[in-house]
């Protein structure tokens, strides 16, 4: 018996949990962190160009290039590590190199970069880090560390993954232009486990980076919004009270309708992207079980206090324009209900004067068909007169009494005829 056979992409799809590993690292140590994405449309990217860019920075160390279609990358850069990952909207550069500088978040460290190649980046950056890994010491001297680094009422600090390290960040932008991380590592702690926090730590940045795309985006339409929720108001005010004309009405209904679904589908893609990426942000720090450190603000508290608001203000945004929407939906279909309804009047009035207009016409074509009798009958009876006066001369007959005699007959027949007509139109029937 043959065995079974495996689906195309089995070891593709089983692959591609293990694509990602995370780094070994050894305290001490630093690394050097970049996101890179496109300012726009960068979803929908020409991908080539990010590895064009990677293979362009592999060469100026003599570096092995990544298979083509590659969406992570790992190799040594001189005497440093880089590690490259592609995601949905950006792309991720981080260095990790062994050992301490003089100078705690030395900005020379993103030396590792060359100024023209990021000057030829196929995009702008949107975090970079500097990220500093030590062993832990007493508890006082990484409170006088944090203190020298960090600003105070920023700083989140937080012993994670059951004490075995201390993590630290203000998330604030330093004058070089990157955001600054320290990790105080326990004695024994195994290298893998040091290198998932350093890790977590991009992707927390990162991803509340990208999300706060979505606050922005709707700064921007606030207004608008805001606008149009007044025209809305507005309308059904005089829909409501009868002011105006309805079919206006129904076309500015229509037409704040067709505004409100263009900015749906303008901004569909960032708020779903939104979500998703505080989605990544909540599991990364759940994921990194923190416990306080010295009464001080863990790092989720501190989203919870500065980054928690602007994602409800996103998703706040996105009620409001869908409950808009419906609005307008409803409030269109009741004017549409009310428009048909005047019409339905309007067209009953419409039969109704046309039935009596109907009914006109048909005494109007009765008194027509009597007069078409006389006026028929007198031709008749003037051209039988022609016809019988021979005759009434010869029986001797006056021409009057003649013309008196035949007149009733040519009458009635004349009636005939015509009743006979009108009978046979008003069935329809060929034969008259």
């Amino acid at each position: 018996m043959p065995p079974i056979q495996d689906h195309p992409l089995r070891y593709k799809l089983a692959n591609e949990l293990h694509a990602r590993p995370f780094p070994s690292l050894t305290a001490p140590c630093r690394a050097v962190y970049l996101a890179v994405k496109q300012p726009r449309g960068a979803a929908a990217r020409d991908r080539t160009q990010d590895l064009a860019h990677l293979t362009a920075l592999l060469d100026r160390y003599g570096a092995n290039h990544p298979q083509p279609g590659a969406t992570h990358f790992s190799c040594r850069i001189g005497q440093n590590t880089l590690k490259w990952e592609q995601h949905t909207e950006f792309v991720t550069y981080t260095v990790f190199l062994s050992g301490l500088g003089d100078r705690a978040f030395d900005p020379s460290d993103f030396d590792v970069f060359p100024e023209d190649w990021l000057a030829e980046a196929p995009g702008v950056r949107m975090t970079s880090a500097l990220i500093r890994v030590l062993e832990r010491s007493a508890d006082a001297e990484i409170a006088r560390a944090i203190a020298d680094w960090f600003v105070p009422e920023s700083v989140a600090v937080s012993s994670v993954l059951d004490s075995d390290a201390v993590v630290a960040g203000d998330f604030r932008i330093d004058p070089a232009g990157h955001l600054r991380f320290g990790v105080f590592t326990a004695p024994g702690i195994g290298e893998r486990r040091v290198g998932r926090i350093v890790q977590r730590l991009c992707e927390i940045e990162t991803y509340k980076t990208m999300s706060m795309l979505g606050f922005t985006r709707v700064r921007e339409i606030a207004a608008r919004m805001g606008e149009i929720d007044t025209e809305l108001t507005e309308l059904m005010e005089a829909m409501t009270q009868g002011r105006g004309s309805p079919d206006e009405t129904l076309n500015a209904l229509l037409s704040v309708s067709a505004e409100l679904e263009a900015l749906s589908a303008q901004t569909a893609f960032r708020f779903g992207a939104t979500f998703a990426y505080e989605a990544i942000v909540g599991q990364r720090i759940e994921v990194l079980r923190e416990a306080r450190f010295q009464g001080r603000q863990t790092f989720a508290e501190f989203m919870m206090r500065r980054y928690d608001p602007a994602m409800r203000t996103v998703k706040s945004a996105q009620g409001r324009m869908d409950s808009m929407a419906a609005r307008a939906v409803r409030a269109g279909d009741l004017l549409r209900t009310r428009v048909e309804v005047e019409r339905s009047a309007q067209n009953q009035k419409l039969l109704a004067s046309m039935d009596k207009r109907a009914d006109m016409q048909l005494r109007l074509q009765k008194t027509v068909e009597g007069l078409s009798v006389v006026a028929i009958s007198y031709y008749a009876v003037s051209l039988a007169g022609y016809l019988l006066y021979p005759v009434a001369e010869a029986v001797g007959v006056s021409r009057g009494w003649l013309l008196a005699a035949v007149t009733l007959p040519v009458v009635l027949l004349v009636w005939g005829m015509i009743r006979r007509i009108r009978t046979a139109v008003e069935k329809g029937g060929p034969d008259l």
